[in-house]
This record gives C-alpha cells, structure tokens and sequence, in this order.
C-alpha cells in the first residue's frame, strides 16, 4: 500500500487543528466575561478590609479603581494573545 504524504504548505500558514483548537480558542476568549467583575470584586474587597482595619472610609474606592484598571490591563493582555494565537 502506497503512503501519499500530505501537500506541502506554504510557509507562514498555520494547520488547521480541527475542532479543538477551535473549541481552546473560545474558552480563552470566554474569560473575558470573568475577568473583569472578578478583578473589580477583589479590588472591592480589599479595599474594603483595609477601610475596616484602618478605620477609614474611602480606601474601597481606590481598591475599585485598582480592580477595575488591572482586569482591563489582563483582558488587554488576554485578547492580544489570542489574535497572535489565531494567525
């Protein structure tokens, strides 16, 4: 039986990898709907411990804008990677 080897691609082109890594890509691209609320909740909660422990009532504000500045910075970072990723 006769082995018929695969059409040579052209250089700079990606394989399709079939169905998972379709399926890989959108779970990246699903921890874009998390990222955020999540960053901006734990940027809250500290923010909030520290205005309990220092008797203070302002520091959770600054811990929201923290938050909020991180998960876009992360969801930056996770949207560029996965356009490298697709090309």
């Amino acid at each position: 039986m006769a082995f018929n080897n695969p059409p040579p691609q052209k250089p700079g082109t990606k394989r399709d990898d079939g169905g998972m890594g379709t399926l890989l890509r959108a779970e990246k691209l699903t921890q874009i709907a998390f990222i955020l609320p999540v960053a901006v909740f734990i940027g809250w909660a500290l923010g909030a411990g520290l205005d309990k422990w220092l008797h203070q009532q302002w520091i959770y504000l600054v811990g929201i804008i923290f938050g909020s500045v991180a998960g876009f910075i992360q969801i930056f970072r996770l949207v560029a990677a996965s356009g490298k990723d697709h090309q």
